[in-house]
């Protein structure tokens, strides 16, 4: 009677080609897991972090010692109210006025000039930042 023959001993050949095959599959499929994480991930911090109101200074100028002139630039939905930070700062660095400025105009892109009273000379005028008001 013959014997049968189990396999081939393991370690002499070398791997098999499904072997070498399974790895490659696993390594792709972890490569494409990882990217696609890191998609989501990047969409949901993109959508947490997103603003439906955007804002730019163009230009301040000084008109007296304790009185500036600001233009913003103002995007957002016709139907939203939007809330403006501009701050002034003074020679040394200091804070030398703030306001709030409530835009609810119905457009959805213009231009707003802001008068801003200072408690000294401003230096220098920046815009903090623009955002919906909650509840519009």
């Amino acid at each position: 009677m013959a014997a049968a023959r189990e396999g081939l001993p393991d370690g002499r050949y070398g791997r098999s080609a499904d072997a070498r095959a399974d790895r490659k599959l696993k390594i792709v499929g972890a490569v494409l897991g990882a990217g696609l994480l890191g998609v989501v991930a990047w969409s949901g911090v993109h959508y947490i972090t997103k603003t439906d109101v955007t804002g730019q200074l163009l230009r301040s100028k000084p008109v007296s010692d304790d009185t500036v002139e600001a233009v913003i630039e103002v995007r957002k939905d016709k139907d939203r109210t939007a809330v403006c930070t501009l701050r002034s700062l003074g020679a040394n660095g200091a804070e030398v006025g703030r306001k709030d400025v409530t835009l609810d105009r119905r457009e959805d892109h213009f231009t707003e000039t802001v008068i801003l009273r200072t408690t000294a000379h401003a230096a220098a005028t920046d815009l903090e930042g623009c955002r919906s008001v909650s509840g519009s």
